[in-house]
């Protein structure tokens, strides 16, 4: 008789929500053992009994069994129950008690079977727009507890049919414990209204109103997976102006939804690896380069830029919708500019109803809002730029982190981290905090992840600015804070994103962080560790005339760069009258910072090139000076040295010489910025280089750097998973609180 085991498995990561029991419950009977499998708060347990080969082999086959969205991150193994069934089942989730780290999975888009299922007319959930199995659906975007149980989503006021509850019992269907389960007999359905909330169709014929007002120039607010969009057509210059003036977003890009991948190829270049985040579960919207010619797509859609942010339809709505409309679409968040998404119905006509002609709303609850993700790809490696939905939440190992630390991130696109179970958990963007919808977001968030999680605050990281809404809102939770430095913080996200300990030099380069000196930094090479930091070298300080607004002008940047270096004063746009008040704040150190801010040298360039005085958006002066760069060939200008100090006025002074067009002045400051990288890192001499901050998202700089570095031969470290804005500044906070406790 062969030889009897038993043991009971412990596995964490993502195994709620993705099918993961239905494949151990087959697994399981394909080797006839006994036992069983269920949710709990930290994942899940299997209870294996029988022969010992069995066991064996089960435990060897599992990893190439997981369904598609499933990763196990952690095995531990314990000792054995004493209930053991007949054969094996799958049990109800266990109460969880305490702490609980289980992976939960973010929004997935629609898989291939369930789309062919609502584009069959013999299927019963034909033109459903609210299918899902277990491999796509809403996940992040409906939880309200964990174990992710259907009692805990919102779908809970749904009662299943008979149908659907055989699916759900089925565990060799992939809609088994598919907690959003559902279709037209007993599931969530469309309702479509005049502005002032007047009902004037319903389900299917919903959807056709819709697409019939999108396809007539109108503007229309879609109720989605994570919050509303606000719907025109691509092609329809007046009607993109239309939303521009009601959402008062002036010139700020605006992201496009496309009924196919062969539609956004007619007007984008796609790479291999764009190819596949398009298509993707995540289904991110993608950063792509504009071919010359764009047939159907207004230029009031990205005024001035190369780049179109495209993406594809991720829930059975968007493709039964862009299939009725026929070509692209706008598809940008529902919401006036900077404010938070609407997620509530009633919410969305009162702050969208001045903004959208139409709604199409539809009656599942929403548990928390989510943008769309936003990500680029640079030298076939992705580079995340926003996580929301497809890519939030995110956890990653963080090595003593303990349970109950909050990172809060920084005031600039908002987000949060949680440390859980030895993991930082990282939250969705948040928005920008200076706006009180985004802040009070972050508050609901801050409540919210920590709940799921179920970890009571015991410490925070927060950013040195104490002005920061993020630092402010940490303080009033009455625990030990851990002030982290801005650019320590971006330098330890790339730390931990790449498993590394340091030390390693940090290029940490971004509009604006608080230095413990009490200025602004922003274009720092930092000798890092992820417990402490030694400023190496930075960009040559210059003021910044008139604090906030020189964010806003350039050209009050470019005034500062000038008077700094004493040379003269080219057309910038200002007035005499004007040019006579700031300087005389100059002189006087009236509303005057001074600053090392890469970012701020961008704008500062940007103005003295012509191609931007005042910015409409933020970025705007730094995005059109890398797409007049391009990829052009350039040499670097000349810089030089003021001890640590990176002195900029020697290319300034070159490029103001003048005698080349502009784009080959912005190809050479590119390649000087490069050049400087490459000189500190060989003056420091340490073989790891990490680059982080918000002037990595441009992808010119981020590709040559990491070019000319590898020649050098350094290893270089970047994101690709966290984003290298302010964004990533959340995990970095925790990495050094729990570092720095460590050590203590």
């Amino acid at each position: 008789m062969a030889e009897e085991e038993s043991i009971l498995l412990r596995l964490r990561g993502r195994v709620q929500g993705v099918g993961f029991r239905p494949v151990v419950f087959c697994l399981a009977h394909e080797l006839g053992l006994r036992g069983w499998v269920r949710n709990d708060g930290d994942g899940a347990e299997v209870a294996l009994a029988g022969p010992a080969a069995a066991i064996a082999a089960f435990r060897a086959a599992l990893p190439g069994r997981l369904p598609a969205a499933a990763a196990i991150t952690a095995v531990t193994e314990h000792s054995a129950p004493d209930d053991w069934p007949a054969g094996f089942e799958i049990r109800s989730s266990a109460t969880p008690h305490g702490a609980r780290a289980a992976g939960i999975l973010p929004d997935l888009a629609t898989c291939p079977d369930c789309l062919r299922e609502i584009l069959d007319p013999r299927d019963r959930r034909f033109r459903y727009p609210f299918a899902n199995c277990t491999h796509c659906g809403p996940r992040f975007s409906m939880i309200e507890a964990l174990p992710y149980d259907r009692a805990n989503t919102t779908m809970r006021g749904f009662t299943l049919c008979a149908d659907c509850a055989a699916e759900y019992a089925d565990p060799r269907n992939r809609r088994f414990h598919a907690q959003p389960n559902a279709c037209p007999v007993c599931g969530p359905h469309l309702t479509w209204t005049a502005a002032d909330g007047t009902v004037q169709t319903t389900h299917d014929a919903a959807l056709l109103a819709a697409a019939a007002a999108v396809r007539a120039g109108r503007i229309v607010a879609v109720k989605g997976l994570g919050g509303f969009h606000l719907m025109v057509a691509a092609h329809d210059a007046a009607a993109v102006q239309r939303l521009r003036a009601r959402k008062r977003r002036d010139e700020k890009p605006f992201a496009l939804m496309f009924p196919s991948l062969a539609a956004i190829q007619a007007v984008a270049e796609v790479s291999a690896a764009e190819q596949t985040w398009l298509e993707s579960a995540a289904a991110p919207i993608v950063l792509l380069r504009k071919r010359a010619a764009t047939p159907g797509i207004a230029e009031e859609v990205a005024p001035r830029l190369p780049w179109l942010g495209a993406m594809l339809p991720y829930t059975p709505l968007h493709h039964l919708l862009l299939r009725e409309i026929g070509f692209p679409v706008v598809a940008t968040s529902g919401n006036l500019s900077d404010e938070p998404i609407c997620i509530d119905n009633e919410e969305a006509r009162e702050r969208l109803g001045d903004i959208a002609d139409f709604f199409l709303l539809h009656n599942r609850p929403i548990a928390r809002p989510m943008d769309d993700s936003v990500m680029a790809v640079v030298d076939e490696q992705p580079v995340v730029l926003r996580r929301g939905r497809g890519l939030a939440p995110y956890s990653l190992p963080v090595a003593g982190a303990p349970d109950g630390l909050v990172a809060a991130g920084a005031q600039m696109k908002g987000a949060l981290a949680v440390a859980v179970g030895g993991n930082a958990v990282m939250s969705p963007h948040l928005g920008d905090l200076d706006h009180d919808g985004a802040a009070r977001l972050w508050a609901r968030t801050a409540r919210d992840l920590t709940a799921l999680h179920g970890l009571r605050i015991t410490r925070a990281a927060v950013d040195l600015h104490p002005d920061y809404a993020a630092t402010r809102g940490a303080a009033e939770w009455g625990v030990p804070l851990t002030a982290v430095q801005h650019h320590h913080a971006h330098i330890a996200a790339c730390l931990a994103e790449n498993q590394l300990a340091g030390p390693a030099l940090g290029i940490a380069w971004d509009g604006t962080g608080l230095g413990p000196d009490g200025t602004i930094w922003g274009g720092e090479f930092l000798v890092c560790t992820r417990a402490e930091y030694r400023r190496a070298a930075w960009l040559r300080a210059f003021p910044l005339i008139g604090g906030d607004a020189a964010a806003r002008e350039p050209r009050r940047v470019a005034l500062g760069l000038l008077r700094e270096m004493g040379a003269p004063l080219p057309e910038l746009g200002f007035s005499a009258q004007e040019i006579a008040v700031l300087d005389g704040m100059l002189r006087e150190n009236v509303n005057v910072a001074r600053t090392s801010s890469a970012g701020r040298l961008f704008d500062a360039v940007a103005a003295l090139l012509g191609i931007c005085h005042v910015m409409a958006h933020e970025g705007q002066a730094a995005m059109r000076l890398e797409a007049l760069a391009g990829d052009l060939a350039a040499e670097p200008y000349p810089f030089g040295w003021r001890g640590t100090e990176l002195d900029w006025a020697p290319m300034i002074t070159a490029l103001l010489a003048g005698g080349e067009p502009p784009a080959t002045a912005a190809a050479r400051f590119h390649e000087t910025l490069v050049a400087m990288m490459v000189a500190v890192a060989q003056r420091e001499g340490l073989a790891d280089v990490c680059l982080s901050g918000g002037c990595f998202q441009n992808r010119r700089l981020l590709a040559t750097a990491t070019h000319a570095l590898t020649r050098a031969g350094f290893r270089v470290w970047r994101h690709r998973e966290i984003p290298p804005n302010d964004a990533g500044i959340c995990l970095g906070q925790l990495v050094v609180a729990s570092a720095q406790a460590a050590e203590h």
